[in-house]
């Protein structure tokens, strides 16, 4: 299961960076205001690692779990879960999956497993949902029975639903006392209810696994917002919990610039569209600024971004000089992102896997050691990472 780093402190003040391109290459002059500390953008790193393809055939898979036997759960957008086996075949779609409404960047999207697996043999998917108004995320759980989902049930929906086909989050992460976070994007035209508590939008919810409020929310005295653990969130696809703190920690998107490290803690505002590190995809300023009292900070952010999605806490050692970093899948410009961490700050930022030309939708480090990734594509691919052996 996914783990991540949580043992960061909010970094301090850095200097004011260099003017660098924006994703589309356009210049782009940062803000005079600079509280967290930014990406050099390093350059793609060769001849550290390699990766071979373990399956192919994919359309668009989205997310990877292993289970405990060594096999691999693979969810594909438009609507079907896989099981991969330790050899690399693929199985035939999974039966009773819900009704997934896969338009725009909607679709079946994460995949986890709950901490009693052995027992109870129940996962949890996160998905797009169609309905009144338009659609939004939802969360079920299921018994897997390696060719089915029986017991069907809708823990979790994300309300209202809402025109538009993007920024739905989905991440699924579970806590060390079973309690599982949804990350839940902002639905791409309506960043505004990342404010607004009342909506589902823009937030990190924390539910038991019946789709409750644990009564040590942050709202729960608030209307419609028991569920909410955090707030002032764009789209967060990336999350995981560090493995010896246990405390959550996030990548989300920006818009032009502005991709963030989080780590988002009990009824915390991360600031989301009142401040920010990036710009409108127009060029246009968004919100305020890059800071504002009362609103958090990150921990580290890209300009040009990376367009994060999938996370993992590298803990084994079959990848020398690894253990202890954050890896993360890159969208764009494409590649896997290691981050190295000191003092409660990132100190090193490398990457890999560029020369592929691939968008990495997941990150998983699996029962033998090795980082697999998946490939976000209508010929998707799971690959294998490896030291490249001298």
């Amino acid at each position: 299961m996914r783990r991540i780093l949580g043992l960061l402190a909010l970094v301090g003040c850095s200097s004011s960076p260099a003017a660098a391109p924006s994703d589309d290459g356009a210049p782009y002059t940062p803000p005079s205001q600079v509280l967290a500390d930014r990406s050099p953008t390093p350059p793609n790193t060769r001849g550290v690692v390699t990766a071979e393809t373990v399956t192919g055939g994919l359309v668009n898979p989205w997310a990877i779990e292993f289970l405990p036997d060594g096999r691999a759960l693979v969810t594909e957008r438009p609507g079907r879960l896989r099981v991969l086996s330790p050899s690399g075949q693929l199985s035939a779609p999974v039966t009773g999956v819900p009704t997934v409404f896969a338009q725009g960047q909607g679709g079946l999207l994460d995949v986890a497993i709950d901490p009693q697996f052995a027992q109870n043999q129940r996962i949890y998917l996160s998905y797009a949902e169609s309905g009144s108004g338009g659609a939004g995320t939802a969360v079920a759980r299921a018994r897997f029975t390696g060719t089915a989902l029986e017991d069907v049930q809708v823990i979790y929906r994300q309300e209202p639903k809402l025109n538009g086909g993007g920024h739905y989050g989905a991440r699924l992460v579970f806590d060390r006392t079973g309690l599982l976070y949804v990350t839940l994007g902002d639905r791409m035209n309506w960043r505004d209810r990342a404010q607004d508590l009342s909506m589902g939008q823009g937030k990190i919810v924390r539910i038991t696994t019946s789709g409750a409020a644990p009564a040590d929310n942050p709202f729960t005295s608030v209307a419609n917002a028991q569920a909410i653990w955090s707030y002032g969130h764009r789209n967060v696809q990336s999350a995981a919990l560090h493995p010896e703190t246990g405390q959550l920690w996030t990548v989300e998107h920006g818009a032009r610039g502005g991709d963030e490290l989080n780590r988002p803690e009990r009824g915390k505002n991360y600031g989301w569209p009142i401040i920010t590190y990036g710009v409108d995809y127009s060029g246009a300023r968004i919100g305020e600024g890059t800071s504002k009292a009362g609103l958090e900070q990150p921990v580290y952010y890209w300009d040009p971004v990376i367009a994060p999605s999938g996370m993992a806490f590298y803990t084994a050692n079959a990848i020398p000089g690894w253990r202890g970093s954050i890896l993360v899948g890159s969208l764009s410009p494409g590649a896997l992102v290691r981050l190295e961490l000191a003092n409660g700050r990132v100190t090193r930022e490398v990457r890999y896997l560029g020369e592929l030309g691939e968008r990495i939708r997941d990150v998983a480090v699996g029962p033998d050691g090795f980082v697999y990734v998946v490939t976000d594509s209508g010929n998707g691919r799971v690959l294998r990472v490896k030291p490249v052996m001298g």
